[in-house]
């Protein structure tokens, strides 16, 4: 007899087809890409969870500027079959929000702030996704998005730097057989 834990993975994703109508793509071997709409993506980790699919390995985001769209993915490992299964659900990039799964997985908590702090995507019911993680005294875009410039961003807030050439350091990375005598007590 099999319980929900160990369906084989065809089983599992045929249910959640039929209950969730997701559109479901083959990644690589036992691997799956299961595409979701956002108001059926939490019942369906949730339905995914109790099918023993219950590691949340990582939550991450893709920008799909040209679509002004955010894919947020949410990776899932079922340990007893080596099976993975990414759900992806899309929100608006004008206006990126979506709902928490911290209850579900509290180490989402930290991916839903990484989330935040890199993309701008907030996730509603995690009171702490605003609180900065790595980049405390950031006021620009958030820099993982691709309208982030980089190059303007290091221009507007770091001075330019003049580098003067070490001749005899650059001759040795050239030449290997030379040998720096500069401060040699032996001479």
């Amino acid at each position: 007899m099999t319980n929900s834990m160990n369906k084989p993975p065809v089983e599992i994703l045929e249910k959640a087809k039929e209950l969730f109508n997701i559109k479901i793509e083959d990644v690589a071997d036992r691997q799956y890409k299961l595409i979701s709409e956002n108001d059926k993506t939490i019942p369906l980790l949730s339905f995914l969870k109790e099918s023993g699919y219950s590691h949340l390995s990582i939550l991450t985001c893709v920008d799909w500027i040209e679509e002004k769209k955010f894919e947020l993915v949410y990776i899932l490992f079922n340990w007893s079959n080596g099976v993975t299964f990414l759900v992806s659900t899309f929100v608006d990039r004008e206006k990126p929000i979506f709902y928490t799964v911290k209850d579900m997985w509290p180490t989402a908590e930290y991916y839903e702030r990484d989330v935040h702090e890199f993309f701008g995507v907030e996730f509603e019911g995690n009171e702490r996704c605003k609180l900065p993680m790595i980049l405390e005294v950031w006021n620009d875009l958030p820099p993982l998005r691709k309208d982030f410039d980089p190059l303007k961003f290091s221009k507007e807030h770091f001075p330019d730097r003049e580098y003067e050439k070490d001749v005899i350091h650059e001759a040795k990375i050239i030449r290997s057989d030379l040998d720096d005598t500069r401060g040699d007590i032996n001479g």
